[in-house]
């Protein structure tokens, strides 16, 4: 498989191997007329273990719809990746705020609001005879 350089970097820094991936070339559809419907000038590419896939069929050339396929089953993978590390990030940082120590500023102001509330409950009670 000789991809173009640019699309071979992309995959290593994903870390995704070419052998997950699945290359078809299928006849294209709409307009066109006979040209479109003798040539298999589309190409579907898919990564089988995320399952994303990609059908390209802008242009009349073979090799010129490949390498656009290819191209943006990189931006696709690359999204997911990206979504993927914001998530992870999101729950750390959302961990270290839920189990981070109060401020003493925090704290004293909590204390002060308890202890009205218990005041409040205290006065409560039954009536004396």
């Amino acid at each position: 498989m000789d991809l173009p350089t640019q699309i071979q970097d992309r995959l290593d820094a994903l870390g995704v191997l070419a052998a997950d991936i699945e290359e078809r070339f299928v006849r294209g559809s709409g307009p066109g007329g006979q040209k479109i419907n003798k040539t298999s000038s589309t190409v579907c590419v898919k990564h089988r273990p995320t399952g994303v896939e990609v059908r390209c069929q802008r242009e009349r050339s073979q090799a010129a719809n490949r390498e656009t396929a290819w191209a943006e089953l990189c931006t696709k993978l690359e999204t997911i990746l990206r979504v993927a590390e914001l998530a992870r990030q999101q729950a750390v940082a959302k961990t270290r705020r839920s189990t981070r120590k109060r401020s003493k500023r925090q704290k004293a102001i909590s204390v002060a609001g308890k202890r009205h509330r218990a005041e409040i409950k205290a006065g409560r009670g039954r009536p004396a005879p």
